[in-house]
């Protein structure tokens, strides 16, 4: 990419305005270390997860496993579905996303309105996740039919490679320095894609990790999250894209924490993030004050909350599953409210 800030004048399908994602100062300490969000949900969609889309279903066609039109089948909790179905679109192909309840039901309606099939591998009314039995199916539903592809994002390097563009953004933006690559762990694509690239510019940026409290990735007991598109749950494999030599720690963070960091967030900055990037936020502000003076964090938040205004933002959704907690809100905020008044 010669010029990453700058996204052409004119363009001529939707994926073309992909990229060129600002970053935002949430933060500083007095020691001058500064928390960074690089705002990946002003892409197209609202998500990062169009950048993997684009870049699979670019790499297929170039290897000749997808022809004109063919059909595209991924699982999904809905953001890299809505970016597939954005792409098979604008290029004339038909998608099929493999589902369940745990998706936010309006990023479920977002890739029927653009186009997709839907096929639940959960029954109506169960919001549990169930990643296995939709790679599983998505996986025979690609495998007997011809020019059909399965994308398998958590194990496909496509989906690493997308977010290079990603460290190109960074690099041109903070010419000076990077020094913690702070990002949420589902596929390992956006934090080791975006960090084993920014490397090549700042060899000494260090790559943290979060996932969710119930995930495996990083060694806990595997159990229930309602944190989307992000974690690894105890019926899958940890994907081939989470690369461990690369992270240099790894974090867990309670639903309660995340989600009340989103709805913290919004209320003082008009920002609205995702649930997991509410995870994110919350490990790089508790931790913010003990890095060395004047560092700078970059903290990737690959979703928004607009989709999300039926759950996390929801106070009777988020009492109902016993997520709700102002006592961690307050905590929040308080956080918050010090660190942006330095």
């Amino acid at each position: 990419m010669d010029r990453p800030l700058h996204s052409p004048a004119v363009v001529t399908r939707v994926s073309d305005l992909t990229g060129h994602t600002p970053l935002f100062e949430l933060c500083r300490t007095a020691s001058r270390t500064r928390l960074l969000l690089k705002l990946e949900f002003f892409n197209p969609t609202g998500t990062a997860k169009i950048r993997v889309a684009r870049q699979m279903v670019l790499d297929a066609e170039s290897r000749g496993e997808l022809r004109a039109g063919g059909r595209i089948v991924e699982s999904t909790s809905g953001n890299t579905g809505m970016g597939l179905a954005v792409v098979a679109a604008e290029r004339g192909y038909t998608f099929t996303a493999v589902v369940d309840g745990h998706a936010s039901p309006d990023k479920l309606r977002a890739m029927r309105a653009l186009g997709a099939e839907l096929i639940y591998v959960t029954d109506d009314g169960e919001d549990g996740l169930a990643t296995g039995a939709r790679e599983e199916l998505a996986a025979r539903l690609a495998k007997d039919s011809d020019n059909t592809i399965f994308t398998e994002q958590h194990n496909n390097p496509s989906n690493a490679e997308s977010y290079r563009a990603v460290a190109a953004e960074l690099a041109a933006a903070l010419p000076h320095s990077i020094d913690y690559l702070i990002g949420a762990v589902g596929t390992g694509g956006s934090l080791c894609g975006t960090g084993r690239e920014l490397r090549r510019t700042y060899p000494s940026v260090r790559m943290l990790g979060v996932e969710p409290v119930g995930s495996i990735a990083f060694g806990g007991p595997g159990r229930p999250y309602y944190q989307t598109g992000t974690g690894t749950p105890p019926d899958v494999e940890v994907g081939e894209l989470v690369d461990f030599d690369l992270i240099s720690a790894g974090y867990t963070v309670s639903d309660r924490h995340a989600f009340a960091t989103a709805r913290v967030v919004a209320r003082r900055t008009g920002l609205l993030l995702g649930g997991s990037a509410g995870g994110v936020v919350y490990q790089a502000l508790w931790m913010l004050d003990e890095l060395p003076a004047g560092s700078t964090m970059v903290a990737l938040v690959c979703d928004g909350g607009d989709k999300y205004l039926d759950s996390v933002f929801d106070d009777g959704w988020m009492a109902d599953r016993d997520l709700l907690d102002p006592g961690v809100e307050s905590q929040v905020d308080a956080l918050l409210t010090a660190l942006r008044a330095t």
